[in-house]
């Protein structure tokens, strides 16, 4: 028996077998869940159709988490599909190319402050404010992705950097505010992966490298890692854990300096 045997999980921001949330969709299938997944709009349908069509999902719906309608509608055919909700998966970020370059302030500007804060951050609060009524009664599990960018500088992260910190507030407040009705909230901060979201950050194939040769396991984590870590997540097995930030790095994210770096200075 799975660990996620019967237990209804939403899948958002899947649209590759690269993505993070494909490899979380992998091990929650694996495990047993049943699976519903969101496409941001109806030029991506067909494609996370293609993707999604492995895991034998029970629907997909259309979700531009910028739209407080469609958030509402996804989670009134989410009701009326299965009549109640175990698992969330918030896997959705976004912020202006130029805000993901060079220098921080030249890059930055009030309105894509804006939208990178709705998109990445406020949109997990708005996905759980739906998925709430869904999950009274079912120790329901809410779970995002952040990076370690969100309380370290990392070159050309910038404006996602300081999204991904609100993000991470937002784990800690929601999970005080939904943990008296038994629903957990948490966060995995992933690695660098090679994903298509990765590609919009200047210089990624540099940080990749370096993760690689410094972290402690002297390699990179995969999506299947992640989603491993994100089934734990989604089970009982976790019952006990909220408001939590997991590195799933490798090891990267507990050094100061890569002991192959310090041997080049001695």
């Amino acid at each position: 028996m799975g660990l996620l045997k019967d237990k209804k999980i939403l899948i958002t921001g899947m649209i590759s077998n690269r993505s993070i949330a494909y490899g979380v969709a992998q091990a929650c299938r694996r495990e047993g869940a049943q699976l519903a997944f969101t496409y941001l709009n109806e030029d991506l349908r067909a494609r996370v159709t293609r993707v999604a069509a492995e895991f034998q999902p029970s629907f997909l719906s259309p979700c531009d988490v910028s739209s407080d309608e469609q958030i509402a509608a996804l989670f009134d055919k989410v009701g009326k599909e299965w009549g109640a909700l175990d698992g969330l998966l918030h896997s959705v970020a976004f912020a202006p190319r130029e805000a993901l370059a060079g220098d921080f302030l030249n890059g930055i500007s009030r309105d894509a402050f804006r939208v990178a804060h709705d998109i990445s951050s406020y949109s997990f609060a708005a996905m759980a404010k739906g998925a709430r009524p869904l999950m009274q009664g079912r120790n329901g599990s809410l779970l995002t992705l952040s990076y370690l960018g969100a309380t370290k500088s990392i070159p050309n992260y910038n404006l996602m950097g300081v999204a991904k910190a609100s993000l991470e507030a937002n784990v800690r407040y929601m999970a005080s505010c939904l943990g008296p009705e038994g629903l957990r909230v948490n966060a995995i901060a992933a690695g660098p992966i090679k994903s298509l979201a990765a590609s919009g950050i200047g210089q990624f194939n540099k940080i990749f490298k370096h993760v690689e040769h410094v972290a402690p396991l002297r390699r990179n984590v995969t999506i299947e890692e992640v989603g491993n870590v994100a089934a734990f997540y989604f089970s009982d097995l976790s019952s006990a854990v909220t408001g939590e930030i997991t590195n799933v790095d490798c090891g990267y994210s507990s050094i100061a300096v890569g002991i192959d770096e310090q041997k080049d200075e001695e």
